[in-house]
């Protein structure tokens, strides 16, 4: 048999090793020039590593991801915090905790915290969304400053993540191809296709476009040793930026003594991006998910759709791991 895999990221990398693993060869195609997807990392002009498109920290506490992914290059511990700027410059700890709350004063947490994001992030006002959303707002009793306290494991690649990815790659039964957009008929020349690519966009736009939320990332050099008092500081202004990471504070991400790189995100829609797609957009009444579901629904004989695009869903890395996982199973079940 022959399988095409279509994209470079957490989940066509995790298809690719696992149909290889099972003798198949896999061809590899992303049309970006790099692997590891959205993780890509890389080492700037001070020796500083960055991540390309946003911070990326693993955890989670399922032991499948957390022993799959280790399996590939070096991992450390690593605990996130965040932290909230506020007007006056002093910083308070989200989530949002006992100090915090203390600080702010309680009622003012959704209007400080969470509608000044709301509406850089999804373009909406709070009211707008479901207010299920706003039931889920974690608002802790402790003085806790982890940002995942609840997962088991919180880990970061020693070496990067696209180190990760490489080791993932090398193997004997794939062939990785960058710079190669997915082309119609490429299928017909594969017993089967793994496609991570935004299912809409195969089908033409037949039944409409799926919207997503994007992310502009600047990055910036600063002739200073350290700026922030953590990895990632949240906005809380009306300015048109979300958050701010500063990469030094992040395990073997580099130790220049005279030079810092911070990046800041600017949310947008992903038709002001290059139609970037980071966050399938969750309307309230659903009519997303209802245009996916028809796109879903169109029948598939010889391809299984993966990923956060292919599924119009927003999934963490471990969560694309293991839904990688599953597909792999569906596959080797009905051909081996």
């Amino acid at each position: 048999m022959k399988v095409l895999v279509v994209g470079a990221g957490f989940a066509g990398a995790v298809v690719a090793r696992e149909i290889a693993n099972l003798g198949i060869e896999v061809t590899v195609i992303d049309q970006r020039d790099h692997v590891a997807g959205n993780a890509y990392d890389y080492i700037n002009e001070h020796g500083i590593r960055i991540h390309k498109y946003g911070p990326h920290i693993f955890h989670t506490s399922s032991e499948q991801a957390y022993n799959w992914v280790t399996q590939f290059g070096e991992w450390v511990e690593y605990r996130h915090k965040v932290k909230a700027q506020l007007d006056d410059g002093e910083y308070v700890t989200l989530p949002v905790n006992r100090e915090t709350k203390e600080i702010v004063g309680e009622k003012n947490i959704v209007d400080t915290f969470y509608r000044p994001y709301t509406k850089k992030m999804w373009a909406k006002d709070i009211e707008e969304l479901d207010p299920n959303i706003l039931k889920r707002v974690p608002v802790r009793d402790d003085n806790n400053e982890y940002y995942f306290p609840n997962d088991k494991y919180n880990i970061m690649p020693k070496h990067g993540y696209t180190k990760v990815f490489q080791e993932i790659f090398d193997h004997p039964n794939i062939e990785l191809k960058l710079l190669t957009p997915f082309k119609h008929g490429m299928p017909e020349k594969y017993d089967y296709t793994f496609n991570s690519m935004p299912i809409d966009v195969y089908y033409a736009h037949r039944f409409g476009r799926l919207p997503y939320r994007s992310l502009k990332f600047h990055h910036i050099n600063i002739p200073m040793v350290k700026v922030l008092p953590v990895g990632t500081v949240n906005n809380t202004n009306d300015s048109p930026y979300t958050r701010t990471t500063e990469w030094k504070n992040f395990p073997e991400h580099g130790e220049n003594p005279h030079w810092t790189t911070l990046t800041y995100e600017e949310p947008c829609d992903y038709s002001q991006n290059g139609y970037e797609r980071y966050y399938p957009v969750k309307d309230v009444d659903g009519k997303n998910r209802e245009l996916y579901e028809k796109y879903k629904a169109i029948p598939q004989e010889k391809m299984e759709f993966i990923g956060r695009c292919g599924m119009y869903v927003y999934i963490d890395m471990h969560q694309a791991i293991n839904s990688s996982l599953a597909a792999v199973e569906r596959f080797r079940k009905r051909f081996i």
